[in-house]
């Protein structure tokens, strides 16, 4: 095992925000971004649509950052095969799950090798209830030991896991919404502002950017809420 990382964590190219890409097909995801006008942020393309749209949209997407979030979970040859063709994809950011458990996230790691492509390991999923604060930090310790290039995780884990982990790791955070947003389907979230402040490195936006009736504004929103979060961390 790798040891963990000590270099400051930055997001790829600096993004703060990946939006994420849950639509069923690739006009419809296209046809989505366009609303934003041209608003700088990363996509995210999960199961669903890689599945529905595969490689091809990835390459095409490649501009904006891709964060390909497969949640890649199997024997350690599978995963180190599927981060190699990640990487050769040209994906920014891959999601194993750390459940996998530490040989299956360096075999992750050791696939995408050489790329630009990092590693993130996925703790506990942020629709999952009940106290999960014992199992995020195991993971994310376990994930850091095996030399993961970030970690994925809800907002109220973040603090305590950079603190168990260091400052080498990109910590991503799902499950964010408005404070008069709906919670839909996740059991923790969090507000932007709030994310930045616990010690995000970057925010997934999902519904609460696409659902607005002003996507770009809503964006724009989110990510000044964000950054201000990041000013007042202590």
């Amino acid at each position: 095992m790798t040891t963990i990382r000590t270099r400051p964590a930055r997001p790829p190219g600096g993004v703060r925000a990946f939006l994420a890409l849950d639509f069923p097909t690739s006009r419809e995801a296209l046809a989505q971004l366009r609303r934003l006008g041209g608003a700088r942020c990363g996509v995210k393309v999960g199961l669903e649509l890689f599945t529905a749209a595969g490689p091809p949209l990835v390459r095409r997407l490649k501009a904006d950052g891709v964060f390909l979030d497969l949640k890649v979970h199997d024997i350690p040859h599978t995963m180190e095969g599927a981060a190699r063709s990640a990487a050769e994809l040209g994906a920014d950011l891959l999601t194993v799950h750390a459940t996998a458990g530490p040989r299956g996230v360096a075999a992750a790691v050791a696939g995408a090798r050489g790329s630009g492509t990092q590693i993130l390991a996925v703790t506990v999923l942020t629709s999952e209830g009940g106290d999960v604060a014992g199992r995020v930090l195991r993971l994310a310790r376990e994930s850091a030991a095996a030399g993961a290039h970030g970690l994925v995780m809800s907002v109220e884990a973040a603090r305590a896991a950079r603190r168990a982990v260091g400052p080498g790791l990109l910590l991503v955070t799902p499950g964010i919404r408005f404070a008069d947003g709906v919670a839909h389907d996740q059991a923790r979230v969090a507000t932007p502002g709030v994310a930045g402040r616990e010690g995000a490195d970057a925010m997934v936006l999902g519904r609460a950017v696409f659902g607005a009736a002003d996507p770009a504004a809503a964006l724009a929103r989110a990510l000044a809420q964000f950054r201000s979060g990041r000013r007042g961390r202590v």
